[in-house]
């Protein structure tokens, strides 16, 4: 039997490959739980959960341009394991090449089309691909069509989500902008679990 974060991120995708429509206005983030408490369970649709929205390079550094929303994770519904995600790439956009140190990832497209280079590889997604990024797996994502590119996207161990955090504010908030310096201390802080490519 599949334990029940399994469970829960296994529905979460079943229910975005289901025709769930367009994101509508950003909701408020869900709370932390509290000390001590096990955590129920969420049921989210394909617009609720923290979501946020990158802030600006100062530094002139290319990055996506479209807000994302974080499902699941510690202050999302408890998970102490798992970390799921939802985002629109624009089109022309890319995640840039980067590779996980502690956290195999699955990515599932939603919507949309682009080209994905895996390690050494190279190939068309179109809606209804999944990705399986092992750690340690060099990855990046680039929407080359004319919609945006909606994947969601999970993790096997927790991390990723603060070093997004770190690159944006909740929708709502000012932009802080990034400069290059407080760019490098990101990459710093986050380094033991994702390490970028150079520009």
């Amino acid at each position: 039997m599949r334990s029940r974060p399994v469970r829960i991120a296994i529905g979460a995708l079943l229910a975005l490959a289901c025709g769930a429509g367009p994101a509508a206005p950003l909701a408020p983030a869900a709370g932390p739980q509290a000390g001590g408490v096990s955590p129920a369970g969420l049921i989210l649709q394909v617009d609720e959960g923290e979501r946020r929205v990158r802030r600006s390079r100062a530094d002139g550094a290319p990055g996506l341009t479209t807000p994302f929303i974080l499902k699941v994770d510690r202050r999302n519904g408890g998970s102490q394991h798992l970390m799921m995600g939802y985002e629109e790439i624009a089109p022309g956009d890319s995640i840039r090449p980067h590779r996980h140190l502690v956290a195999d990832e699955i990515i599932f497209v939603h919507r949309g089309s682009g080209r994905v280079g895996l390690g050494g590889r190279e190939a068309r997604v179109e809606s209804g691909a999944t990705i399986y990024i092992p750690r340690e797996t060099r990855i990046t994502l680039h929407n080359d069509g004319t919609e945006p590119l909606a994947i969601a996207f999970i993790f096997s161990a927790p991390g990723f989500e603060e070093l997004m955090r770190d690159n944006s504010v909740l929708e709502g908030e000012a932009d802080r902008p990034i400069d290059a310096a407080e760019r490098r201390q990101i990459e710093a802080r986050n380094s033991w679990h994702t390490v970028h490519e150079a520009h």
